[in-house]
């Protein structure tokens, strides 16, 4: 399973994947991972519910070893869940009583969703879902801090990285930028240890206000 991601306009991430139980488990363990580093850790578990619905239903009405695609979207204040494969059969939630194979999962991802649909294209289908965030500001400077970080490493002409090495990437960034930034408050003769001292204030308001 390998990956990408595209932070313009919104945090997303695209995670290619092939229709096997293994599969199924390292999708929910990334799924888990990307939200723990947009600062959504409280929505992992439900997230990591829906991935698992969502591709396990491509196991058993398109077929094990079929290719998909699971896409991850921050919108606004909800958090979007998609799984892209080749089939056009359009899933049904089927009557209240049916078994597994005809779709008690769909039951409980209507049942966690805020909403859900399918999309038929000339490539297939995309069955998606959205959860309900709770979006506070704490969230809102981790989405603005990795776009600007991923900004910052462009500009820099850094290579686009990915999994634990992306992480690392972005730490290094951090901290450059961080650096950058003291460089910058000293050439306009403010104070570099005044300015961490007041941003340290604002996080741990924050932090406690969480």
């Amino acid at each position: 399973m390998t990956g990408y991601e595209v932070t313009a306009p919104r945090l997303r991430c695209v995670l290619p994947f092939e229709a096997e139980p293994a599969e199924v488990r390292l999708l929910r363990r990334a799924a888990s991972a990307q939200l723990n580093l947009w600062g959504m850790r409280e929505a992992a578990e439900e997230a990591e519910l829906l991935v698992t619905e969502l591709a396990t239903n491509v196991i058993k009405h398109v077929g094990e070893g079929a290719s998909a695609t699971l896409i991850l979207e921050l919108q606004s204040e909800r958090l979007r869940v998609e799984v892209h494969d080749k089939s056009h059969v359009v899933p049904s939630l089927g009557s209240a009583g049916c078994d597994e194979e005809c779709g008690r999962g769909l039951h409980l991802l209507a049942a966690l969703a805020a909403d859900w649909g399918t999309v038929l294209s000339a490539a297939g289908k995309a069955v998606w879902c959205e959860v309900t965030l709770d979006y506070g500001p704490a969230c809102r400077r981790v989405e603005r801090a990795v776009g600007a970080l991923e900004s910052y490493q462009e500009a820099c002409g850094g290579a686009v990285l990915h999994g634990g090495r992306r992480d690392t990437g972005l730490e290094e960034s951090a901290v450059e930028l961080i650096a950058d930034l003291l460089h910058w408050t000293a050439a306009r003769g403010c104070d570099p240890d005044g300015i961490l001292e007041r941003a340290q204030m604002h996080y741990e308001a924050e932090a406690d206000a969480a």
